[in-house]
């Protein structure tokens, strides 16, 4: 596929997607929200990548929201397509089988922030500012944002701390997201996935069924033959070579 919108690179097991519209500062259009998520689900199916970064062109901005041109004429019935194409591409990102991490270099307002909150990881430059502004606007976040920010950071905490993993010099965001997916692809890639699956289809049940998934998605793991090369590495005292079956 050819992208418009984004800028997608790949090499050593780490594959880069950056949102490049630095006229609009990175900001999401309808055209970019589909792209994201085609994106996403190339990198997902790439026997190549192992870990996915995200980032936006630039230093001013990660992603600065949506385009506000393309919804301040929507209707009740418009808005919630809208919103429902959004939740969509998120649901892409945060159920991907392979890590994400949110490089966030500079602005993640709206839908910025409810795209960082749908990867599992986020790293930020000390220049980054995150926020749900859109009751400013007379909506309410559309992508997510009110259902993941609580669960990420608890209900009273929603709009205080929690919302990033590290803060590190902007000049040194690309090398510190590449040292994080570094660190997450030397473990074994369907682990990897299968964690991500029981973390994710476990924060809605009750503690006893989460652990019944738990262990149902275990069980699965030790059927690989990643699961046996891991613990015969571990026997042999040698680094192990999964092969992500």
């Amino acid at each position: 596929m050819i992208y418009q919108s984004l800028i997608l690179r790949k090499g050593e097991g780490i594959g880069w997607i950056t949102v490049n519209r630095p006229e609009k500062l990175n900001a999401l259009n309808v055209a970019t929200v589909g792209e994201l998520q085609a994106a996403f689900r190339e990198f997902e199916a790439d026997p190549e990548v192992k870990a996915i970064i995200l980032t936006g062109t630039g230093e001013k901005a990660f992603m600065a929201g949506a385009d506000i041109g393309e919804f301040s004429g929507l209707s009740a019935e418009t808005g919630a397509h809208f919103a429902r194409r959004g939740q969509d591409m998120t649901q892409t990102i945060e159920n991907c089988g392979k890590p994400v991490i949110a490089a966030i270099n500079g602005y993640a307002l709206g839908g910025g922030t409810e795209i960082a909150l749908a990867c599992h990881l986020r790293l930020a430059s000390e220049n980054a500012k995150l926020g749900q502004p859109e009751v400013k606007l007379g909506i309410i976040p559309g992508y997510g944002g009110t259902q993941r920010l609580p669960r990420l950071v608890g209900k009273g905490k929603a709009l205080e701390i929690g919302l990033v993993n590290k803060v590190v010099p902007l000049e040194r965001l690309p090398a510190e997201a590449e040292a994080m997916a570094r660190e997450i692809i030397k473990n074994a890639p369907l682990a990897i996935s299968y964690a991500v699956r029981a973390i994710n289809r476990g924060l809605d049940k009750s503690l006893d069924e989460g652990l019944e998934l738990e262990a149902e998605i275990f069980g699965l793991s030790c059927g690989t033959e990643d699961a046996r090369e891991g613990s015969q590495a571990f026997m042999e005292k040698r680094k192990p070579i999964f092969r992500g079956r």
